[in-house]
């Protein structure tokens, strides 16, 4: 694991203007003053009492402050701990980052856990037009800063449609194009989803040739392992598949929300971090991200419907299920046993939303894979969370210093509201698996070095004025499978961009993020 360069503490530190131009003067009036609170950096370091002096975007100082230096307002953070906005690798807040409607932009249960910064684009749905998404950002700020992926299945789907094939030599040629186009707009990287179809019939090959395109420009490979348990090759060979794609392009490999998920793989945690360890010891530079529930969430239609059946799209599913042929039958049950059985699958959207697949057999006199392809056929688009994880593989990842936080966010599912704030009580508070200064560090600086953010995630003058002000002893999340929309508490303030989004625990409706681009460097050769 990379860490972040560590910051000492010094009696004072100060904000250089810019090139050539002299420190900042004294005396002056800043903006605000952070007194009292327990710093926690982002680097791993030990916390530390400490003021903080920030003025316009960025921090101005941490320690003793200047002679003269005054502020229009200062926080008193006594008993509260002062950490960087965390920056969250893996949302599915897109949509609500586009929408027209401010309120939906402010993504409240970002900003409401002390998430400052997220990333977009995940499972291989990130935009081809970057430089397009960036303006809409910047002319509709959201509440958290975004930065996004550009993603394979949203290439793929333009140039091959919605089928099982592959490209033409012509067809991979202008998928490369894409990626190229959208790295030189600021993409993190490429994201893929090869769980899902379309993707999923995409061969190795393929994916590699658009990774290599993203590692040309120092972008990582994110990806949905195309399977997280037994549903289709098996997690393990999934992770080599991963694993080759990012040799094969040179570039990082970024596991989305690392599990073992199902049946035939509980318990395998320990298998997996040793597979993949010895990977990083060969050189592959492997990340992950997690988030700390026991159950996942995806479409029904993913969890059980075979991709052969999804070829063509919903209208062939659809018609697929209402035919319900004995073999399609035969493998719908198989992935309802790694699953966990009917009683596993809880529907997070559509009319049945808070029942569970075993219940609504039951009411409707049906075997539950009648069930499900009733409900499919209705409402293709069905989203679930899905319960079978472990708490003893949650907990393996956690410790496991490659491995940072995130949420997943999707509606219906506590981890939107939730992922950062259970993981303090859970990880820190509770069971004690890692220290305040670990969790942070991997909420925050480790994420930004993962993801290639210059100047976030750290507390450190001359860095964006990104903070979060929490009290350490009430932080936890509030929703619940049953309530999923409850907002976290313990967070007190929260900072993006120097400018207060929460105050005294309220949101102000400020709408400060920014577009995050990954910087262009100069010897790229982008096209026109």
């Amino acid at each position: 694991m990379r860490t972040a360069v560590r910051v000492m503490a010094a009696p004072l530190l100060l904000l250089p203007l810019g090139a050539g131009q002299d420190r900042v003067p004294a005396p002056r009036t800043i903006d605000l003053v952070i007194t009292n609170g327990q710093v926690i950096d982002g680097t791993g370091t030990p916390a530390r009492v400490a003021e903080i002096g920030v003025d316009g975007d960025r921090i101005l100082y941490i320690g003793q402050r200047p002679h003269g230096v005054t502020a229009r307002r200062t926080l008193d953070a006594r008993g509260l701990t002062v950490t960087p906005g965390f920056i969250d690798p893996h949302t599915h807040s897109g949509p609500d980052a586009r929408a027209p409607d401010a309120m939906r932009r402010q993504l409240a249960n970002h900003l409401l856990q002390g998430v400052t910064s997220i990333a977009i684009g995940n499972d291989g749905g990130g935009e081809a037009d970057i430089a397009g998404l960036f303006a809409r950002l910047s002319a509709n700020p959201t509440g958290p800063n975004v930065a996004s992926f550009t993603g394979f299945g949203t290439i793929r789907l333009q140039v091959v449609g919605n089928r099982d094939r592959a490209p033409t030599s012509a067809e991979l040629e202008q998928m490369q194009a894409h990626v190229a186009r959208a790295m030189c707009d600021g993409a993190l990287g490429l994201s893929a989803g090869l769980y899902y179809a379309p993707q999923s019939f995409a061969k190795t090959g393929e994916v590699a040739a658009l990774a290599s395109v993203a590692g040309r420009f120092n972008g990582i490979y994110e990806t949905h392992l195309r399977d997280e348990g037994s549903a289709s090759i098996g997690l393990i060979p999934a992770i080599d598949e991963a694993i080759a794609i990012a040799r094969d392009g040179r570039l990082p490999l970024h596991i989305a929300h690392i599990k073992a998920l199902g049946a035939d793989v509980q318990g395998m945690a320990p298998k997996v971090i040793a597979h993949i360890a010895t990977a990083q010891k060969s050189g592959v530079a492997i990340t992950a991200d997690q988030y700390p529930w026991e159950a996942s969430s995806t479409s029904l239609a993913a969890a059980l419907v075979p991709r052969r059946a999804q070829d063509g799209g919903a209208p062939a599913m659809v018609a697929n299920l209402k035919a319900l042929e004995p073999q399609l039958r035969k493998e719908m049950a198989e992935q309802l046993r790694i699953r966990g059985g009917a009683h596993a699958i809880l529907m997070v959207s559509g009319p049945h939303k808070g029942q569970r697949l075993d219940a609504l057999a039951t009411q409707w006199k049906r075997d539950p894979l009648d069930a499900a392809a009733r409900i499919l056929i209705a409402d293709p688009g069905t989203s679930i969370a899905s319960f079978n994880m472990t708490q003893r593989d949650i907990d393996a990842f956690a410790r496991q210093s490659w491995v940072v936080g995130s949420s997943d966010a999707t509606s219906g599912h506590p981890r939107r509201m939730g992922s950062f704030a259970r993981g303090w009580r859970m990880f820190v508070r509770q069971a004690k698996l890692m220290t305040p200064e670990r969790f942070v560090q991997r909420s925050s600086a480790q994420t930004a070095q993962i993801l290639g953010l210059p100047d976030r995630g750290v507390l450190a003058p001359g860095k964006f004025a990104d903070i979060a002000i929490l009290d350490p002893a009430t932080y936890a999340e509030r929703a619940t499978y049953d309530r999923p929309d409850l907002p976290s508490t313990g967070v007190r303030y929260v900072l993006v961009n120097g400018r207060l989004a929460v105050d005294k625990g309220q949101l102000t409706g400020t709408l400060a993020g920014r577009p995050l681009p990954k910087p262009r460097q100069t010897e790229w050769t982008c096209p026109a």
